[in-house]
């Protein structure tokens, strides 16, 4: 069998992969859902590749539930379908993406100093249809990922090659409709990849039309140079929409408003997302540069007439920024003592341009006043550099460290609030594997990460709405883990894995949600276990099972606070069914599950937990491939996301009421697709 191997960053794997018409001699492997055996290769239990045909395979309510491909991690939203999503992880509510990194071809998606949250990650702009692999790793014992990655990373890869053109319409209820195309063309320089995306959407709210307007646009060029792949990706992501957001559970218990009612008619946003990026790898070089340009226009209302009892209490987020960067990558193979050893030098660069981070208090989207407008430049540059030795056949060692240096420099509109800083981190990682038998192995894995805060909390003086002095922030945070695993697989049967973790932070970042924004927070510290399973009762037919439980605490006292961390979820579970032949009729079957939450850090109040089930079914015959999509089958009326905190509605006391407000899941709908392949 001949083999071509990928460029793993997460898995320890490093080569090419190649067109056959391009490069003779070399083969494409093909990652069929999770049946690629990286035993041998893995630095860690937690880690995985996911291929195009399991990507394929399951229903999506929203893009962003790409992620939920990561075992464990759940995604949900509380406001417009435009706003990035709501990820769970690892005993984390990670807001919009603190401390998980996700990356698209090479691209960073988490946005520091963001309008709207450390880390904002909004994946609206990538099309399904164009994916070929996710690759994931939990943990931070990766030295080739740094900033967000407590809890894990995530690449997304564009395919390098199309297993077909097509055009396919989709419509469902709540008007929703959406467009799409793919296309790959063959000429005598190289190869294009083209595809675009058209999507809307008015959602099944009572009080406001979404009015979802999506546009996204992707052009790829593959070709051979210098002995080594290029591909140069161009993207573009054009998006408005009319939010509806959390609402207190007083207003619909009393009638005031539905179920899938809203307070404030007026909030909603728009964002765009336009870029560039080339990624080259010669087998033992690699190396990619890219340069983003992102705004995000974003009006909320959490509280209503609580600060403001006259206008109310929406107010405007507003992020402009373009960012450059890239990174680098050189593998040695070597032997020692009859020994083989495998070590990597690397190093990255980002700098964040960011023109207006602000926000400002509005009513019906007309601004009323400023409450902080800034101008900031981020620059992070890391070096790293990792050691694999393998002493004998069933024996892996692995060494990783890496020096991370971040400097900031703020222009706010208050002079006080201006200023720079500078911060440094060395990061160390280290793990051990040991090869049991040709379907096992075991692992232990420690290491160190790090988060950045938002840099105005770096420089801040005084708050800007009362003139307080306020305490800064360190710009860089430390994260300290370690974890057991095993891995069992068989390709006839079954990929399996199981993790016991452990994870401390010197600060948390929490999502506050009257404030609408990230904010720093305590010492804290995770353990918790996961198990992973895929079984493939023949080549049609598997099934699939990620269960993950975690215990979650602050470890620093505060005066009048208490131990738990708003909306750490203690347990999340998700299954499935695919049947999947060549052709003819397929069909999906899914039930996720997350877990009762606390809402406080007392313990007072919890979220019940919530549980959904999507179904897909289709028919494959010639060039067409037909799709039926019952979304939230059984028309569960849970909430995708909960918080606790004071509100005020008309009439009622100065002072609010302490209330939990939700965002309820999207009830049961119905969604048709129509392809035609070519």
């Amino acid at each position: 069998m001949k083999l071509a191997v990928y460029f793993l960053p997460f898995l320890g794997l490093s080569g090419t992969v190649v067109a056959d018409d391009l490069v003779d001699n070399v083969e494409r492997l093909e990652v069929r859902g999770r049946q690629i055996n990286t035993l041998g290769h893995s630095t860690s239990a937690s880690e995985g590749i996911v291929g195009a045909a399991e990507i394929a395979s399951r229903p999506l309510l929203r893009t962003g539930e790409i992620l939920e491909f990561v075992p464990g991690m759940i995604v949900t939203q509380h406001s417009g379908s435009g706003k990035a999503n709501q990820y769970f992880l690892r005993g984390f509510n990670l807001d919009h993406g603190t401390d998980f990194n996700t990356r698209v071809e090479g691209m960073p998606v988490n946005m520091r100093t963001h309008g709207h949250g450390q880390g904002y990650t909004d994946l609206n702009f990538v099309i399904p249809e164009l994916l070929g692999e996710i690759r994931y790793a939990k943990g931070a014992y990766y030295p080739e990922v740094a900033d967000f990655s407590g809890a894990g990373a995530a690449q997304l890869m564009l395919a390098d090659q199309l297993a077909y053109s097509q055009v396919g319409l989709t419509l469902g209820e709540y008007g929703y409709q959406r467009l799409m195309a793919t296309q790959e063309i063959t000429t005598g320089v190289g190869r294009f990849i083209l595809g675009a995306e058209l999507q809307a959407y008015d959602g099944p709210w009572k009080d406001i039309d979404e009015d979802v307007s999506k546009v996204n646009v992707v052009a790829r060029y593959l070709t051979r140079l210098g002995g080594g792949d290029l591909s140069v990706t161009v993207m573009a992501y054009d998006n408005s929409w009319n939010s509806a957001d959390q609402i207190p559970e007083r207003a619909v218990e009393s009638g005031l408003i539905d179920f899938y009612g809203s307070l404030d008619k007026d909030v909603g946003g728009d964002a765009s997302r336009y870029s560039v990026s080339a990624n080259y790898d010669a087998g033992d070089w690699q190396g990619n540069v890219y340069a983003i340009r992102s705004t995000m226009d974003l009006f909320s209302n959490f509280t209503y007439f609580l600060n403001d009892p006259v206008h109310g209490d929406e107010f405007e987020q507003v992020d402009e920024r373009t960012l450059w960067g890239g990174d680098i990558k050189r593998d040695w193979h070597t032997s020692l003592g009859g020994t083989q050893i495998n070590y990597s030098l690397g190093g990255d660069i980002r700098y964040d341009d960011i023109g207006a981070v602000g926000l400002y208090n509005t009513q019906a989207r007309q601004r009323l006043s400023t409450v902080r407008l800034d101008e900031v430049q981020e620059l992070s540059s890391g070096l790293f550099g990792k050691l694999e030795w393998l002493p004998v056949e069933q024996w892996r060692f692995n060494l990783g460290l890496r020096y991370d240096y971040f400097d900031v420099q703020v222009d706010s509109d208050n002079p006080l609030n201006s200023g720079d800083a500078s911060d440094g981190m060395l990061s160390l990682k280290a793990g051990a594997s040991y090869l049991w038998s040709d379907n096992l192995e075991l692992y232990v894995n420690a290491g160190q990460g790090l988060h950045s805060n938002d840099a105005r909390g770096t420089t801040i003086q005084v708050d800007p709405v009362s003139g307080d002095e306020v305490d800064k922030v360190d710009l860089l945070v430390r994260s300290n883990g370690g974890e057991f695993g095993v891995k069992y697989y068989d390709r006839d049967f079954i990929n399996f894995s199981a993790a016991v973790w452990y994870l401390q932070l010197d600060s948390e970042l929490v999502f506050v949600g009257d404030a609408g924004n990230t904010e720093p927070s305590r010492a804290s510290e995770r353990y918790g276990a996961e198990i992973t399973a895929y079984y493939w009762v023949n080549d049609d037919i598997s099934l699939d099972m990620e269960l993950a439980w975690t215990h979650a605490r602050f470890t620093e006292n505060e005066f009048d606070e208490g131990k738990y961390i708003d909306g750490a979820v203690p347990f999340v579970g998700s299954a499935g069914i695919t049947y999947r032949p060549d052709g003819g009729l397929y069909s999906s079957i899914r039930i996720r599950y997350l877990g009762e939450r606390v809402l406080d850090n007392f313990n007072e109040h919890k979220a019940d937990d919530t549980t959904l089930v999507n179904l897909a079914l289709g028919y494959k015959f010639d060039h067409f491939d037909t799709k039926l999509e019952l979304l939230n089958l059984f028309d569960s009326q849970d909430h995708d996301i909960d918080y606790f905190y004071a509100s005020r509605l008309p009439g009622e006391a100065v002072e609010g009421i302490e209330d939990q407000h939700y965002h309820p899941v999207e009830p049961r709908m119905i969604r048709v697709s129509v392809s035609y392949h070519f």
